[in-house]
C-alpha cells in the first residue's frame, strides 16, 4: 500500500493532507496544494481534477515545490500506482517516428526484432530522432518525456498499442523499475 503526504504550501508549509489511495479532487481537503513526500509506494499526480490534465509520477522521496516538477499549477488529483504489485521483469517497447507506427522504428535489436528495451534519455543522440509520435508496449511499464534528460511533460505507458499521443511529443523514456519501490 502507498502513502503520500500532500502540503498546502512549498517546502512542506502549512495544513497537510495524508492519502493512502486514488483521490480525484484534493482540493476537498486543502485549499491548495505545492508540495508533497512519498512515503511508500508510487503515485500518478495531475494538474486538474478527476485525473486529467499532465500527468507527473512521482516515487518514494520528497517533492518541495511543485513548479519544479515542470508544472503550471498545483497538484490536483492523485492516483495511487498499482504497478507496485505487477513489476515486470521484461521491458520491450517499439517507438515510432511518427503517428500510427509510420516513419522509422527503434533500431535497438533484441534477437531479430527491432526493439526498445532500456532507458533513453535523448532520442536525438541516441538515434537523430527529433521526437517519438507512437509506440506499442510489449512488456514493461514506462514514462516519456516532452524533452530530453527526463524532463517537461511526461507520460505513463503500459503494455498495449499507442497509435497517437494526441497531439504530445516525447524526446526520451524510461522504465518504471521494482527498485522505485
Amino acid at each position: 500500500m502507498g502513502r503520500i503526504t500532500f502540503y498546502e504550501d512549498r517546502n512542506f508549509g502549512g495544513r497537510s493532507y495524508d492519502c493512502s489511495s486514488d483521490c480525484s479532487d484534493l482540493s476537498s481537503y486543502l485549499s491548495h496544494c505545492y508540495s508533497c513526500r512519498v512515503h511508500s509506494g508510487c503515485f500518478m499526480l495531475y494538474d486538474r481534477p478527476n485525473y486529467m490534465g499532465n500527468q507527473y509520477f512521482v516515487k518514494r522521496g520528497e517533492y518541495p515545490d511543485c513548479m519544479s516538477m515542470g508544472m503550471s499549477d498545483w497538484f490536483r488529483s492523485c492516483l495511487y500506482h498499482y504497478i507496485a504489485l505487477t513489476i515486470c521483469r521484461s521491458y520491450r517497447m517499439r517507438i515510432y517516428e511518427r503517428e500510427n507506427f509510420g516513419g522509422q522504428m527503434m533500431k535497438m535489436m533484441d534477437g531479430s526484432l527491432p526493439l526498445m528495451t532500456d532507458d533513453c534519455d535523448s532520442f536525438m543522440d541516441r538515434y537523430r530522432w527529433s521526437n517519438c509520435m507512437s509506440c506499442h508496449a510489449m512488456d514493461g511499464h514506462w514514462l516519456m518525456y516532452e524533452q530530453p534528460h527526463y524532463r517537461g511533460r511526461m507520460r505513463y505507458f503500459w503494455p498495449g498499442e499507442y497509435r497517437s499521443f494526441d497531439g504530445m511529443k516525447f524526446m526520451s523514456m524510461r522504465r518504471i523499475m521494482d527498485s522505485w519501490y
